[in-house]
């Protein structure tokens, strides 16, 4: 027996951005690929003409090129293939696998209610599945579903699932305005391209046994299905925005890191051993689908900023400080150049958490700001003003501009005006940064050079002399 090729996929509509649910399922149907050596193929589910924008495709494409997630095939556009599921459609038709109905929402809504009065499940009852009708106005095209047994399919997550075919409807395939529906059009698209792993959301378990008739209908051999459980907020309700930002992007422009963001939806609701922290590659070679929990997985924001704030502070230097600029120009602040940001990103990172946050801590290496006034008043005292004189002229003479000669000449002043350590170096700090907490001293000093430095103490200086 020929081993079929792994071959999974990942198919979101676009119809809004990409959900961090859709994400996670789409990365585990990646990593699956990957680490199975087989292929990846990306389909966008357009099909919803009213809802369905390039705007949203776009930040699909982008979300995922941003998280790394490459596909080998595609994108393929349901909205391109349309024919071609009318046409197998129809061949289902001409089998007797499919038929004509002429039954009109009014008539159906009887049906429903018919059904739930004698407390059967309000479906259709197949009335025209026998009538032999063909074509026509406000004609639908339904699927022969078979009247009685069990449709039974082993998950990869969940397990064996067995749905009794009383349960399936003889459900729509092509609609009265010649659209075919979402199930006959995946599971076409899913044979052609050969899938041998479906892998998403346990939003559609139920969609699964019509698809599996649907496979034997057109002769197809069935794929290997895997439902991935859901993503709760803390609450344990559906994940929505009163949990927080739910769309991948939103992360992207809040200044998190990709690896960051798969680290920590790859840990929902999978595991290997009690290890936290993943590179790209141990994913790849650890990670199996049947690995996957069947319980729903908790979004925790506090763990995935944690996360991201141990990419920041063991991310390369030169990759973190080329992506600052993005966020210097929505504060408004010039872009220095490419050695200066390494040398910011390496003073603050131990104290920030996202790129966005290096830029608000580390204001004051973009921006000349004045002390606030409080702040001045309570630390920039006339009884400081001999030494901070003394200070500035003993780092005139620093050179070169170094942490080491800058620690000896602040030494120097303080040896001199027997002051401690830290009565000088807060009003140091509010002079050079206009904050209380920043990075350590010289580190800042080194960074924002001679002349920054000079200024800003100068000024500190002349406000304790009231000048």
């Amino acid at each position: 027996m020929t081993v079929r090729k792994v071959r999974t996929r990942f198919a979101p509509s676009p119809t809004g951005y990409l959900h961090i649910g859709g994400v996670r399922t789409a990365l585990f149907s990646w990593l699956y690929a990957r680490h199975t050596g087989g292929d990846f193929i990306l389909r966008v589910e357009d099909t919803d003409a009213q809802r369905s924008t390039e705007e949203s495709t776009r930040q699909i494409l982008d979300a995922m090129l941003w998280l790394g997630l490459d596909w080998d095939e595609g994108p393929f556009y349901q909205s391109k293939r349309l024919d071609l599921y009318r046409e197998y459609i129809h061949k289902l038709v001409d089998q007797g696998k499919a038929y004509w109905c002429e039954c009109s929402p009014e008539a159906l809504e009887a049906m429903r209610s018919q059904a739930l009065e004698k407390g059967d499940k309000p479906r259709y009852n197949r009335t025209c599945r026998h009538k032999g009708l063909g074509p026509g106005p406000g004609r639908v095209i339904r699927f022969a579903t078979p009247g009685n047994g069990a449709t039974s399919f082993d998950d990869q997550i969940k397990g064996r699932v067995t749905v009794s075919n009383e349960e399936l409807d003889d459900f729509i395939l092509l609609r009265s305005d010649d659209m075919p529906t979402y199930n006959v059009s995946v599971v076409i698209d899913d044979a052609l391209m050969e899938m041998t792993h479906v892998i998403r959301g346990d939003d559609h378990v139920m969609n699964t046994p019509k698809q599996i008739q649907l496979y034997k209908a057109l002769g197809s051999p069935l794929p290997v299905f895997g439902h991935v459980p859901m993503v709760l907020g803390k609450d344990r309700t559906r994940l929505s925005k009163r949990h927080g930002a739910t769309s991948v992007t939103a992360y992207k422009d809040m200044g998190f890191l990709p690896e960051a963001v798969v680290n920590y939806l790859v840990r929902l609701s999978w595991s290997h051993g009690d290890q936290e922290i993943f590179s790209r590659e141990e994913l790849i070679e650890f990670f199996d689908i049947g690995d996957v929990g069947k319980s729903a997985a908790v979004f925790n924001p506090e763990k995935l900023l944690w996360l991201n704030h141990h990419y920041i502070k063991t991310g390369d230097t030169a990759r973190l400080a080329a992506l600052v600029p993005e966020f210097l120009e929505l504060k408004g602040y010039p872009v220095p150049d490419r050695e200066y940001l390494q040398k910011v990103v390496t003073d603050v990172r131990e104290r920030t958490k996202t790129l966005e946050e290096i830029v608000d801590f580390g204001d004051f290496y973009f921006t000349e700001k004045e002390p606030p006034a409080e702040l001045r008043r309570d630390f920039f005292k006339p009884d400081l003003a001999l030494a901070f004189g003394t200070l500035v002229e003993k780092l005139r003479t620093v050179d070169p501009w170094e942490h080491a000669g800058l620690e000896e000449a602040v030494r120097g002043v303080l040896e001199e005006t027997g002051l401690k350590f830290k009565i000088l170096a807060q009003p140091m700090r509010v002079a050079l940064t206009g904050k209380t907490v920043s990075p350590g001293i010289f580190e800042i000093m080194a960074t924002l050079g001679r002349d920054r430095v000079l200024d800003r103490l100068s000024r500190a200086h002349a406000c304790m002399r009231g000048s």
